[in-house]
């Protein structure tokens, strides 16, 4: 009974840790190159990009991960989303941006990630 307990316990410590503390290493944009997301295993790496207020990118989603969570990408401030097919490389234009923060996920909100301008 306490092994049951403790288990459960630990997966409730996961999950708060997955969804609500965990961090992603951020990725500061640099020129006109594209950045290459791969989405895998449930996530998007990277998962946080900085960019400069003003300036159009593209990214480029790489899908490795045949789940269809990981099928759409969706950006719901920029009213954008993307099909991403498996193993291919899918350019998503982001046009200029004012500063703050724009989040994107997939139509389930399991893959997450975030745009940080500035």
């Amino acid at each position: 009974m306490v092994l049951i307990n403790l288990v459960g316990v630990a997966l409730i410590a996961l999950i708060v840790w997955w969804f609500w503390l965990y961090k992603p290493k951020q990725v500061k944009a640099g020129g006109d190159e594209p950045i290459t997301i791969v989405v895998d295993n449930g996530v998007y790496q990277p998962a946080q990009i900085q960019l400069p207020a003003g300036k159009a990118i593209t990214l480029r989603f790489l899908r490795k991960d045949e789940s269809p969570c990981a099928e759409v990408v969706q950006f719901p401030a920029l009213e954008l989303a993307k099909s991403l097919a498996v193993d291919k490389s899918t350019s998503v234009e982001i046009p200029a941006l004012q500063a703050g923060e724009y989040d994107f996920h997939c139509q389930m909100q399991m893959y997450r990630g975030k745009l940080v301008v500035g």
